[in-house]
């Protein structure tokens, strides 16, 4: 089984019950196991300021699948919940990024792992900390440490009753 890392993100009808379903799909998907949630975060938009605010997680899950076939299941899940995408970085119902697989790299026409982004992305290293705090990442830091370098003042942990 590969330990595989995966961004969620919504800003639009409804972004948290975008994300609380989102969770129930990937985790009682067939084959995804061992899956964990990170805390659920809200963040100002990246790209476009004209939408609204993000909230956003990163769940770790293990799997059989390839990281094809999981970006596949990952875009069908997006799918599912009328997934448009009008513009780069515009809003969505949902996002869901592989973002580490098996401390691999893959540098595919359709895929990049890990994310290209996400070492400057505070909604991706604060959720991912949560999970993963002791992870090494790319850049020889662990997650705990490059978060420290990051900016996330405008990321804020959603208190769920």
């Amino acid at each position: 089984m590969k330990l595989a890392y995966i961004g969620l993100g919504s800003n639009l009808e409804e972004p948290i019950a975008q994300m609380h379903s989102a969770i129930e799909h990937l985790s009682a998907h067939p084959d995804l196991a061992d899956f964990h949630v990170s805390t659920l975060y809200s963040s100002k938009p990246v790209g476009p300021q004209d939408q609204p605010d993000y909230v956003n997680a990163v769940a770790s899950v293990r799997t059989q699948l390839t990281p094809i076939e999981l970006l596949d299941a990952l875009q069908s899940i997006e799918q599912a919940h009328h997934r448009v995408r009008e513009r780069h970085w515009g809003p969505r119902t949902l996002d869901l990024d592989l973002l580490l697989y098996n401390n691999e790299t893959i540098a595919l026409p359709r895929l990049t792992v890990p994310h290209p982004y996400m070492l400057e992305r505070g909604f991706v290293i604060r959720p991912l900390m949560d999970l993963a705090p002791e992870m090494l990442l790319a850049n020889g830091k662990t997650v705990a440490e490059h978060l420290r370098q990051l900016d996330t003042s405008d990321l804020v942990s959603i208190e769920e009753e």
